[in-house]
Parts: structure tokens; sequence; C-alpha cells
């Protein structure tokens, strides 16, 4: 006999068994780990020493431009695709948008999209409590403590993690064959993630020099410097910043205004814990939301439908201060 749940904080439903499922699948394989040291730690390098190659004028304006539209392509495919549309279900896609936003997603290089999804929303069903794969609370309150926290939160638990159970947090996934076959075919699209920049360059260019620099700045760069934006959001965001919204005891979601660009809206944090599966995280006066509104647009061209825009009386209802004002989509 089998019950269907529907998860609040994630939006997630499911067909499960009377007895929970546990957390996590066990420890992650080594492929996986060495991966994880190849992804983060050499693109991160890259991006320390971009700043002194920068200054040195490698960085062209071809370079800069490609750069810019696969950081926006990935970035997206994570925010509209990853996690607004594949974890919260704010949407209903059109099944090829369905497939590029989990390709898309699967360029930044952050995980294949089901592991993705299970780790996220077992984070917002155990927000900042036990049983979080990655909150910077995990270790206390002292500013140690915290200091470890954030690191943990930021990338460290990439390293140390057992990997979240995917037929408890993400069972609709597992038994989608579109998604599977990205899952599958993953290891192939992070080699897309990296050549296609370096092939762009080298065609605008018509010279292996292009090719070459638009790798380092469109390929490696790009990739850590959307890394840290992402990894912010699940560090800062949940220790600085504002706390408009109520939530649920233990949460400390906050919103960073600084990253809300880079982050393509995603660090108006404290109103996506507050309302998940709301399409729309900015919903103040000023936030601005990249993501929503690439939503909205694809809204118009109809190519999305049931959109979870929120609603006035349901932010009202959610505002620590019910006296201030908020806005729609």
């Amino acid at each position: 006999m089998t019950n269907v749940l529907l998860d609040q904080e994630s939006g997630a439903s499911a067909t499960m068994p009377n007895a929970p499922k546990p957390l996590t699948e066990g420890r992650q394989p080594t492929g996986i780990l060495i991966g994880l040291w190849a992804f983060v730690v050499i693109p991160f390098v890259a991006l320390l020493v971009a700043v002194p190659l920068a200054w040195g004028g490698s960085l062209t304006w071809v370079s800069i431009a490609v750069g810019a539209f696969f950081y926006i392509m990935s970035g997206l495919g994570i925010t509209v695709g990853f996690h607004r549309y594949l974890t919260h279900g704010s949407f209903k896609a059109k099944r090829w948008l369905r497939v590029t936003l989990a390709v898309t997603g699967a360029m930044a290089i952050q995980g294949a999209p089901t592991q993705w999804v299970a780790d996220h929303r077992r984070h917002h069903t155990f927000s900042d409590v036990e049983g979080d794969p990655h909150s910077p609370w995990r270790f206390g309150t002292s500013f140690w403590a915290l200091t470890k926290g954030l690191w943990y939160a930021h990338m460290g638990w990439l390293f140390h993690r057992e990997m979240s159970n995917r037929s408890r947090f993400a069972p609709d996934l597992l038994a989608d064959k579109d998604i599977s076959r990205v899952d599958k075919l993953f290891p192939l699209i992070v080699a897309a993630s990296m050549l296609a920049p370096a092939a762009a360059g080298g065609l605008i260019t018509w010279s292996v020099s292009g090719a070459l620099w638009a790798f380092f700045w469109a390929g490696l760069v790009r990739v850590s410097f959307l890394h840290h934006v992402t990894w912010s959001i699940n560090s800062i965001c949940h220790v600085v910043g504002e706390r408009p919204f109520e939530l649920r005891r233990g949460d400390k979601a906050a919103n960073f205004w600084p990253l809300a660009v880079l982050s393509f809206g995603e660090s108006w944090h404290n109103l996506h814990h507050a309302d998940p599966t709301c399409a729309r995280h900015g919903v103040l006066r000023g936030q601005i939301d990249i993501s929503a509104r690439t939503i909205w647009l694809f809204e118009k061209l109809r190519w999305v439908g049931d959109v979870r825009w929120p609603k006035p009386e349901r932010i009202a209802a959610k505002r620590v201060d019910v006296g201030a004002g908020a806005s729609g989509a």
C-alpha cells in the first residue's frame, strides 16, 4: 500500500511507500569525486589567474561575448531549468523546451539534473536543520563554527557528501525518459560545455589563439564564476541579508541584493523559501529577477503554461511587515 505525498517545501509530488526511504544512497563514487576535483579546482585556479591576465590584455571582446553567451545560457539553464522548473514545478513546459532546459542546465557543470534536483529538494525539506545537505549552520552559531559552516555550505559539502536518495526526492525525474537520457549524456554535455566556447572563439577569430583564449575565459573562468555565484546562494544567502517573509522554524534563508543580477534573481532567497513553487523570487518593488522575466517571455511565446506567479494576497500573508506592498509578475 502506498501514499501519494506532496512535499510542500519543494512542490514535488511522488508515490512513496509508508516507510520513508533513506535520505541518502551512500557515498559518492570515486569517479564523481575525481570529476569534482577536475571541474571545481581547475576552473577555480583559472579564475584566480584571470585578473592578472585580464590586466595584461588577454581578455578580448570575443572572449567576453562568447563567455557572456555561455554564462547566460547555462546560468538560466540552472535557475529556470533545474531550479524553478524541474525542482519546484513553477510552470509546465513543452517537451522540446523541457529537454533544452535540462541540457543547458547540465552545461553549467553542477551535476546531472536528477541528482541536482534530489539534493535541492532535500535542502528544502530540511532547510538549516538536521538533514540539510549544505546548511552553513550545521556546526553551530559561534564565529568559528559559522566560518567553517560557510565554507562547507559553499563548496565543502560537495567533497564529503553522501548522495541524496533520488528515489525519495526525485522519483518523477527517474521515471522521465527524457531527463534520464540527459543524465546518461551528462559527461558528453560537460565536454561540449568546455569545447563549444573554444570552437566559437576559433571560428570568430579564425585563429588557434582565439580558440585557446575562448576556452580559458568562456570555458574555465565562466564555469568557475557561475559555480561560485550558485554556491553563494547556499552559503551567503543563508547567513547574510534581509528576511521580509516568514519562514519555517530554523530556516534562515535571506535576500542578498548584490548577487541579484549575477544569479538571475536567485538571491531573493527569502521569498523563495517562504513560497518555493513561486515562479518569481524577487516579488518586491525594485527586485530584479531575470529568471522570472525569462519565464514570462516563454509564457508569452506559449512555450510554457500553468505558471505559478505570485498572488498579492499570498505574498501579503507571508510578510513579516504586512504593511509593506508587494508586486506581482
